[in-house]
């Protein structure tokens, strides 16, 4: 999808933060729509190897949004897919040759540590300790058959 044929950048991230924007609206309402946290990190590590400066801002974007429909900590996510990013997927991806499994303990991975990740920061800044419902299992499975399709 191409704007013209002079200016070749795809219109495709303007795009998904307009699909974002609605169904964070919807998924707040509805709790068997799933946050797309995972989503969001596989456009953002997308992000950072293409090096694409506005899909980059626009995932960001994105993020602060989600922090703050969830009520997280300011740029917690941020950070946390910054490290998962840096140093944990390059050694899964090194130990793994499974495609599938990769996706499956990314998915994994982001859920289950984003939500230790948030108790850490909570325990350090006093803030109120997160919980943690049956929910998740359903997001993960739910993120993982998307994430498969991507």
């Amino acid at each position: 999808m191409q704007r013209s044929i002079s200016y070749k950048n795809p219109v495709t991230p303007y795009l998904y933060v307009v699909i974002f924007l609605i169904y964070t609206a919807l998924s707040g309402v509805y709790l068997f729509f799933p946050p797309l946290l995972a989503i969001l990190f596989i456009f953002f590590s997308k992000a950072l190897k293409q090096e694409d400066p506005v899909s980059f801002f626009l995932i960001l974007f994105c993020l602060l949004l989600f922090e703050a429909e969830n009520g997280y900590a300011l740029f917690s996510t941020i950070i946390y897919f910054a490290f998962i990013y840096r140093y944990v997927i390059p050694k899964i991806t090194q130990n793994l040759g499974c495609a599938e499994c990769i996706k499956l303990l990314t998915v994994i991975l982001i859920y289950v540590g984003f939500f230790i990740f948030h108790s850490i920061l909570s325990n350090i800044f006093l803030l109120p300790t997160p919980t943690i419902n049956y929910y998740i299992i359903y997001y993960i499975a739910v993120e993982f058959l998307i994430m498969s399709i991507l």
